[in-house]
């Protein structure tokens, strides 16, 4: 990326350009040119996908409360950062029989039109919060009304996979003679392939990332907060119908050393290291998590900012010259790229993660960091896969930088296109 200031609609890299906004003009949202059809097929085969993972683990039904396995399922949003920790709202998959959605009740017009949905019923809190001492009797017609449906579809089969629930509902759901069954590996399996409708839905919300991203480029001067950086990325997200950030993953100069920080109030200053994470849940309901770094004030990196960075950059091209279905984790891990000594004691935890609606299933470890705990598996077509680094040693500032990549039938394709760093 060039050291000058960016034009109103272009970041460059020598000269070519990357085009963050549409040809309304930088004053405008991005309109997604996504087809309606591409959403249909999108919806048909995420459906299946749980379907089809159902079948494999033997189980008569799939109660879902994580509002991103219910937009994933029925393409439904309601409040997804509220329901998160108030579940109000949820849906159940039956393996014989219909696919329901229980939503809270004034909200059932937001469901109109989703062909994935068979019947919509008004959901029954049991929580205290929003029933206080009678979340008792709530939880008793709940639970019914839920063991009653199994027993109705499941064909003699009582088995039940549920993502997340509290203790409360699963004793329910026992005392009622149904048998619980951790959901999480069928809904991350299912997750972990990607449609190509998916992946266009997902090219378009790294689309709209790169577009705060650039803004946040635009902005990268000194006095400017780190919070106010951020913002940038809310801005674009929000306004061009995005979701929200999963983290506040943006520090400058000291604040980037250790990693992790959130931003801050801190102002940045002229020629000190800008990193950040995206983590941006965006339009459609798909993640896009992209990480870069650069210097604040468009001025040349320093030897040692030069130093950290090609090493991060040097992590990044050797483990994406890895990416090939087949390649077992473990394969991967014993030929990834090993980080130096000097390094080791400010590494990130993992080299490779899962991406599309949020973070996902799997996850490889950093070199020093893959031991007998970590998952088995191996990378195959249609997976979504983040290649990470972050690179610092004592007293330095860290890069972070991050790609997000398809892994396809011969190797991989990279989604991102917002250009690394000239050094």
């Amino acid at each position: 990326m060039g050291r000058g200031m960016v034009s109103e609609r272009t970041v460059f890299k020598d000269d070519r350009k990357l085009t963050y906004l549409n040809a309304e003009g930088a004053d405008k949202p991005l309109i997604s040119p996504v087809p309606a059809q591409v959403l249909d097929d999108a919806r048909r085969y995420r459906l299946q996908r749980f379907r089809d993972q159902m079948q494999k683990a033997d189980v008569a039904a799939l109660l879902l409360y994580d509002p991103i396995n219910i937009r994933y399922t029925f393409d439904c949003s309601n409040m997804q950062v509220w329901t998160a920790h108030n579940p109000m709202r949820y849906a159940m998959i039956l393996a014989d029989g219909p696919a329901i959605m229980w939503e809270f009740k004034g909200c059932e017009h937001l469901n109109d039109g989703l062909p994935g949905i068979d019947e919509l019923r008004t959901s029954i809190a049991w929580m205290f919060m929003a029933k206080g001492e009678k979340a008792g009797g709530n939880l008793v017609k709940w639970a019914d009304e839920i063991a009653d449906l199994v027993r109705e579809h499941g064909g003699g089969n009582a088995r039940i996979a549920v993502d997340k629930m509290d203790a409360p509902g699963v004793f329910a759901l026992q005392d009622r003679g149904l048998s619980y069954v951790e959901g999480s590996e069928i809904t991350e399996r299912a997750r972990s392939i990607k449609s190509p409708a998916e992946i266009e839905l997902m090219r378009w919300t790294i689309r709209v990332c790169e577009a705060g991203m650039a803004r946040i480029y635009e902005n990268s001067h000194a006095g400017v907060t780190e919070r106010e950086l951020w913002a940038h990325l809310h801005f674009e997200n929000a306004r061009s119908g995005g979701d929200w950030l999963e983290t506040k993953l943006l520090t400058c100069g000291p604040n980037t050393n250790p990693w992790y920080r959130e931003c801050s109030d801190r102002v940045c200053q002229q020629g000190e290291m800008i990193a950040f994470d995206t983590d941006m849940v965006g339009p459609y309901g798909y993640c896009a998590d992209l990480s870069r770094s650069w210097t604040c004030g468009y001025v040349p990196m320093t030897d040692t900012q030069k130093r950290i960075y090609a090493t991060a950059l040097d992590q990044i091209d050797h483990n994406l010259a890895l990416m090939q279905p087949g390649m077992k984790f473990a394969e991967f891990n014993a030929r990834s790229w090993a980080i130096p000594a000097a390094h080791q004691d400010y590494r990130y935890s993992l080299a490779v993660h899962g991406v599309g609606m949020a973070d996902e299933w799997p996850v490889v470890p950093l070199h020093v960091d893959f031991d007998d705990t970590a998952m088995t598996g191996e990378f195959e077509p249609g997976m979504v896969l983040c290649v990470e680094s972050l690179v610092a040693e004592a007293r330095s500032e860290s890069v972070k930088l991050e790609t997000q990549v398809l892994i396809t039938q011969d190797g991989y394709e990279r989604l991102d296109s917002f250009p690394w760093e000239q050094i």
